[in-house]
């Protein structure tokens, strides 16, 4: 991109706009609800136009574009529709086309018999990347792509990705999709676009910096202009001939503050937290759902006390949704029973946003077309309401249908908080939200003194939140965990090691028992070596070495979050962010090596 420029009414959402990417990057373009990211996702695929500037690609390149939202009306076969994608790369034969088709079905774990429209979001989504990954693209534009994706999934396509040589540029909130994919960082703000060639965390301390400066910059500026505007008014000399100069930098210190973009604010969410709910709210006891022939949940028994923060994790598909109706008691199990406690008020955040009408405004969609709503008993005005969720006057007057998915999530947010509630069940609440509104909702719900259900695949999120873990299981069982999604990792993981290493105890058993005491003494593992006196050297010095790598990179991290860092001349920009990459290969290296020789 080449100084573009964009705009659809007020500011512009690009504004002189100029980035490269080479082969084989990673960029993830980064920036709050509404910056304009999806807009120039679009605008690299040449729909709309841009109003000024160029895009330029190599000849003959290929571009793929996984969308934000699933097109819902897509006909066809999962077949069907990831052989659309093998065409496009002009493969020449049907039987190749076909083949391909069936090398990407077959690595997604995809039924290709199977309606697209029959299928869950996150299915859905898979289908969508296999048809993408299937037309062999030099680049691949992806536009939130890990949004219902079930982990498993979010895993597969981490694998599949890093291992290729494809341009990517990724739109994401899920940070540790973006920490473990990410080489670089766009980052679109009022306008603007910022290149930082660093990973997440750096960029995080790099930016707050900025802002600091940025804020420390404009109150010196304005206290300034205050100066000047005062000496303006009570000088009648100010138009003589000699302060003509003063006057004329006075209007354009006056123009450049009226064209000022502020940094848009943070929202405010707060919770309309109901009555207190009973100790028990939840208890459920031997539950099993099927749907027809197919059964759902097997077997599901727990107690949800006041205050637990409960996920619900499972692969697409497997009931997650279909359990939290259960325990809500909209559907009826077909055995078990459950019980809810006393005085629950419920309430929902569905994953399709079906409480949002796409053809109401904004304000309408909040307030119904009344002039003030109901926030902790007190009335407020809808409009200031809407502000507290980033809504300005003008953008709570369009269509809900025109609102960027980061948007209509933060609208179904603002109408459940008009409702009192104790207890929160939310599906899939993270997808499209900006980090610092999924920041300022973990804070939420964290601090909320009722009850939380979720459905979520964002990892971190659920690190944060979850207090418990119900898993679904292959065959439909549901477990129960302590702790977030890395506890129910780790636990998971040692089980599975655990019961791998009893089977193949017991079948080592079987084998030694059934051969002659030489050859069982000739198969017995050796014992592992001592190390030479100058291993035994290398062991000692690695501890001091890795200590005085990271005493460096912590130097060297903190300098780079400085906004004088960056005044310094180019080539020690430089410099340091290779001594940086450099940094952390050494100690990779020198970890490495500690452990192989420990071992």
């Amino acid at each position: 991109m080449r100084d573009l420029r964009y705009h659809i009414g007020g500011p512009p959402l690009l504004d002189n706009v100029s980035f490269m990417i080479e082969a084989g990057e990673r960029v993830c373009l980064t920036g709050r609800n509404g910056a304009g990211k999806t807009t120039l996702l679009r605008l690299l695929m040449g729909a709309p136009q841009p109003d000024a500037g160029e895009i330029i690609t190599t000849p003959g390149m290929r571009i793929a574009y996984l969308p934000q939202d699933i097109p819902e009306d897509l006909p066809g076969t999962v077949a069907e529709i990831v052989a659309q994608g093998a065409v496009q790369h002009a493969i020449e034969g049907t039987w190749k086309v076909e083949l391909e088709a069936e090398r990407w079905i077959g690595l997604a774990g995809l039924q290709p018999n199977a309606p697209f429209a029959s299928l869950s979001g996150g299915q859905k989504r898979r289908v969508l990347l296999a048809k993408a990954l299937a037309s062999d693209p030099d680049a691949l534009l992806l536009d939130e792509p890990t949004n219902h994706l079930d982990i498993d999934s979010i895993d597969w396509m981490e694998d599949v990705l890093r291992s290729s040589r494809k341009a990517l540029l990724f739109i994401t909130h899920d940070r540790a999709f973006l920490r473990r994919m990410a080489t670089r960082i766009l980052e679109l703000d009022r306008g603007k676009l910022f290149d930082w060639t660093c990973d997440w965390d750096t960029f995080l301390v790099r930016k707050e910096a900025l802002l600091e400066v940025e804020e420390r910059e404009w109150a010196v500026f304005d206290k300034k202009l205050a100066q000047e505007e005062a000496w303006a008014r009570r000088s009648p000399k100010a138009r003589r001939a000699r302060n003509e100069g003063r006057m004329r930098m006075l209007e354009a210190n006056r123009l450049e503050r009226a064209q000022r973009r502020e940094r848009q604010g943070t929202v405010q969410m707060r919770v309309n937290e109901g009555e207190r709910s009973g100790n028990k709210v939840i208890e459920a006891h031997n539950l099993a759902f099927s749907y027809g022939d197919k059964s759902v949940i097997t077997s599901c028994s727990t107690v949800i006390q006041r205050g637990d923060k409960v996920a619900i994790l499972g692969p697409n598909g497997a009931g997650k949704t279909t359990l939290l109706r259960l325990l809500l008691g909209e559907i009826k199990p077909q055995r078990g029973s459950v019980h809810q406690g006393s005085s629950l008020q419920i309430l929902y955040f569905d994953q399709m946003r079906a409480q949002i009408d796409p053809e109401l405004s904004v304000r309408d969609n909040i307030a119904g077309g009344q002039e003030f709503v109901s926030v902790h008993d007190k009335k407020q005005h809808v409009m200031s309401y809407l502000q507290e969720f980033l809504f300005d006057p003008q953008r709570a007057l369009v269509k809900a249908g025109t609102l960027s998915g980061g948007e209509r999530n933060r609208l179904l947010l603002a109408k459940l908080f008009t409702r009192a509630g104790n207890v929160l069940v939310l599906d899939e609440p993270t997808n499209d939200l900006d980090v610092e509104t999924l920041t300022l909702l973990e804070e939420l719900l964290v601090e909320f003194e009722g009850t939380v259900l979720v459905v979520s695949h964002d990892r971190e999120f659920l690190d944060n939140v979850a207090t418990s873990v119900l898993a679904i299981g292959p065959a439909g069982g549901v477990e129960e965990f302590v702790g977030g999604w890395s506890d129910w990792k780790r636990q998971d993981e040692a089980r599975a090691v655990t019961s791998t290493t009893l089977s193949d105890r017991d079948e080592r058993s079987k084998e030694k028992a059934n051969r002659s005491p030489s050859t069982v003494e000739a198969s017995e593992p050796s014992k592992p070596r001592k190390l030479t006196f100058k291993e035994t050297k290398e062991r000692e010095a690695l501890p001091g070495r890795i200590e005085a790598l990271e005493a460096e990179q912590a130097k060297l991290v903190e300098a780079m979050g400085t906004a004088e860092f960056y005044k310094k001349p180019a080539a020690e920009i430089a410099a340091a962010k290779v001594r940086q990459t450099e940094l952390e290969r050494e100690l990779e290296e020198a970890f490495k090596r500690w452990e192989e020789l420990e071992a």
